[in-house]
């Protein structure tokens, strides 16, 4: 902990719930992060940050408001939890890796290859991150209007949280990885968090299909 920053420390609260204010760690046993910890929140910053661009592509896009309700939930979710994530980052003195300077990076994140990117040029196939969609993904779910995209946007969101769930799993499963305690609250509100908003949007598509 010699390299902790003794600030304020915020945890966003379930939906409904108040957030947490850390200035220390707690728990009954206290475990330093590992570099596999500092790699999965500098990931994970840049893949909150694409599902919060997905949402961002609604506007004029779609009118339905059952998908309206569900973007803005997920916009408000993840900008807290990303707010909470360069908090942490800034807590142990670690850098945050911007969605636009992926290239180049040496982050040490369980289940992220970065191999395949070569100097900035990225393959229109190839998500950078488990879940991730990639960059045809994206420019269909841009020029998509109406029930494709809704359909397209469902499909995708579906997919890029499922991808964070592995991401989660990969840490859990590191050795000494996941186990400082703000660290290991975070995953497990995002891991329950997710999961009942998988549920929900593969409701929301059966009901699309029909």
């Amino acid at each position: 902990m010699a390299a902790a920053q003794q600030v304020p420390l915020v945890q966003p609260g379930a939906p409904g719930q108040p957030n947490k204010v850390i200035t220390n760690p707690v728990g009954t046993a206290v475990h330093d992060p590992t570099s596999a910890d500092f790699g999965f929140m500098q990931g994970m910053v840049i893949h909150h940050s694409q599902a919060v661009e997905m949402v961002g592509l609604m506007n004029g896009r779609t009118t339905n408001p059952q998908m309206l309700e569900l973007g803005k939930r997920i916009s408000i979710s993840q900008g807290d939890e990303i707010a909470f994530m360069k908090r942490w980052l800034a807590f142990y003195g670690k850098p945050v890796q911007e969605p636009n300077s992926m290239a180049g990076m040496d982050m040490d994140m369980p289940g992220m290859d970065m191999s395949h990117m070569d100097h900035g040029k990225q393959d229109m196939d190839t998500a950078v991150m488990p879940g991730m969609l990639t960059p045809r993904q994206m420019q269909a779910l841009h020029n998509a209007s109406g029930p494709e995209f809704d359909r397209l946007f469902l499909t995708g969101m579906i997919q890029h949280h499922t991808g964070a769930l592995d991401m989660v799993k990969d840490l859990y499963d590191t050795r000494d990885a996941g186990r400082e305690p703000q660290l290991f609250d975070f995953t497990a509100d995002v891991d329950v968090t997710q999961r009942a908003e998988i549920e929900t949007m593969k409701s929301m598509l059966a009901k699309e299909s029909k």
